[in-house]
């Protein structure tokens, strides 16, 4: 995995496994690696690793079983979509918006 240098690694390792749910790669109910699986794997800092699952879990992405592992929760993908929406129509539509209006583009030109 190659990173942004401007954006948290953290953050992008989480945008990562959440690909990885919503791809149906990982399944609700599964385990996911280990903090110190994933950071050998992804060459991080098992640090950084433990604070992308802080992040996930407070959004209620993944969750803990104490002794066994972190496992996707049953809603993690209406979870991550309903989020990943939310930015979308906050953040990243309006700045397309605006530069579809500075190039003059019609948005009937690009919906199909």
């Amino acid at each position: 995995m190659e990173f942004n240098e401007h954006k948290p690694i953290y953050l992008q390792i989480a945008d990562n496994l959440c690909d990885k749910i919503l791809g149906g790669e990982w399944q609700p109910e599964e385990r996911i690696p280990s903090v110190r699986e994933l950071g050998t794997l992804l060459g991080v800092n098992p640090n950084t690793i433990m604070r992308t699952y802080d992040h996930l879990q407070s959004l209620e992405v993944i969750f803990n079983k104490r002794g066994v592992g972190y496992f996707i929760s049953k809603e993690a993908k209406d979870t991550i979509i309903a989020a990943q929406r939310n930015q979308f129509i906050q953040e990243e539509l309006p700045k397309i918006l605006k530069k579809m209006a500075l190039l003059g583009i019609n948005p009937s030109e690009v919906l199909i």
